[in-house]
């Protein structure tokens, strides 16, 4: 991500990459160490987004956005709304209502977390993005004070209806990041990468 924002130009062609990770902590820019309670044999990578320290893992969708918000005129908050809301409408699919709030980057089903956000911006343009807890094992939440909230509950769609699997909520949160951006999906280049 950082060397494809580093290189990119007026030019380059926004992409949208989907994955999955193995085992990881990750601690944001405004991370603080007493926030990671017993990490274990889960490594911790210190990264170079917003936030806080979270938890990645087999199960939960990646999505990093690398667009030239420059280009688009969108602002960091029309993105992490576009983010928010396109898990938000992907659960209302399923009939579940989640919702963002406004001091807790994220999305939330009954106070509990189920998605994180964090970006980066530099040079005009975006990188990092969201993870959506899909169908993975909670419990290395239980290792840290997710996102800095001490006793932050963390659930997965297998809790509440929701898309399955992650290439089915990779179909449905492409669709309504666009939708909420009002982009043509074609715009991108993006895939699932293992």
């Amino acid at each position: 991500m950082q060397h494809f924002t580093d290189t990119r130009t007026a030019e380059t062609v926004d992409e949208i990459w989907f994955t999955e990770h193995t085992p990881v902590f990750t601690q944001g820019q405004a991370g603080k160490a007493e926030h990671i309670l017993m990490p274990g044999n889960i490594p911790v990578v210190e990264v170079d987004r917003g936030g806080q320290v979270t938890y990645h893992g087999p199960g939960q969708l990646m999505m990093y956005i690398l667009l030239d918000i420059r280009r688009a005129k969108w602002g960091v908050r029309d993105l992490v709304s576009a983010l928010e809301n396109c898990i938000v409408a992907t659960l209302e699919d399923y009939g579940t209502h989640a919702y963002a709030k406004k001091d807790a980057p994220g999305v939330y089903v009954d106070e509990k977390k189920i998605c994180s956000v964090g970006l980066r911006i530099r040079k005009g343009s975006s990188f990092h993005g969201l993870a959506f807890n899909v169908d993975m094992d909670l419990s290395p939440f239980e290792r840290i004070n997710p996102c800095g909230y001490a006793g932050l509950k963390m659930i997965d769609c297998q809790e509440i209806a929701g898309p399955s699997n992650l290439a089915e909520a990779e179909q449905k949160v492409l669709m309504h990041f666009c939708k909420a951006l009002n982009i043509q999906h074609q715009e991108f280049r993006e895939g699932f990468n293992e």
